[in-house]
């Protein structure tokens, strides 16, 4: 009887070691991509050239073009990618509850999102910048002080711009293009963002113009949840960035897009 029961639970603890295992590799992110047969990507189709939608009506942009590089070399197949548009303001929900597998839409490496997320390596650094009308007399951006500045919402530059400029006037927005449009019909004297986002709007308005002064540093990176289950997808994603940075991928897309 003992012999029998030894062997009942033997056969038991195997079953359960099985079903974790298979459980695991279910759940390991990278697993899951490959098995499904492609990437889900939250992306931008507000922020030229970063990611926006083109007269077609196709998602397009420096991130894209980096989306579709990774699906290639992971998928084997660049075209294996579905795009998901978020914004700053939803960008980490949509991550967080599952409904994407990475975030690659200019978002920065900060202290408050690596405690809830990780990233990859940066594959780009960016640094906030002042848009302002073409007429406008303002330098800098010590000038804003009680005056109106537009902010958009979900940016680094949401939480210090007041600690910044003491007494200035924040107006947030939640698009880019929203944003633009404001600061164009006179609703502030300022917005600020980053540099290589504003460049897509001042590219064909020659109504606009970017202050030269940089006021930060925010490395773009990919973004991933915060699980043990991303770790080989980010060590992966990690790989194909190095291979892309050292064959002049990522200056190929640069070029591309215009900075």
């Amino acid at each position: 009887m003992f012999k029998k029961l030894l062997s009942a639970l033997i056969v038991i603890v195997v079953c359960c070691s099985a079903c974790v295992k298979k459980e695991e590799i279910e759940q390991d992110t990278l697993s899951v991509i490959k098995a499904r047969g492609k990437m889900i990507v939250g992306v931008k189709t507000d922020t030229p050239p970063f990611g926006f939608f083109d007269k077609s009506g196709n998602n397009v942009g420096f991130d894209i073009d980096l989306a579709k590089y990774l699906a290639g070399k992971i998928l084997n197949d660049s075209s294996k990618v579905e795009f998901i548009p978020v914004t700053p303001v939803n960008r980490i929900l949509k991550l967080s509850s599952g409904e994407v597998d990475m975030v690659i839409a200019t978002m920065s490496i900060t202290p408050h999102r690596q405690a809830i997320l990780d990233f990859s390596i940066p594959y780009h650094t960016a640094g906030q910048a002042l848009l302002v009308p073409k007429t406008s007399k303002i330098t800098s951006l010590m000038e804003l002080s009680n005056k109106k500045v537009i902010i958009v919402f979900g940016s680094t530059v949401e939480k210090s711009i007041q600690s910044i400029v003491p007494g200035v006037i924040v107006l947030g927005y939640k698009t880019y293009p929203e944003a633009v449009k404001a600061l164009k019909e006179g609703k502030a004297d300022a917005m600020i963002a980053d540099d290589t986002i504003l460049l897509g709007f001042v590219m064909n308005d020659p109504s606009l113009k970017i202050l030269p002064r940089k006021y930060s540093k925010e490395p773009y990176a990919i973004a991933f949840r915060k699980e043990d289950e991303s770790k080989e997808l980010i060590d992966t994603i990690n790989i194909e960035l190095r291979e892309a940075f050292n064959k002049g991928i990522i200056r190929q897309y640069r070029e591309k897009w215009g900075f």
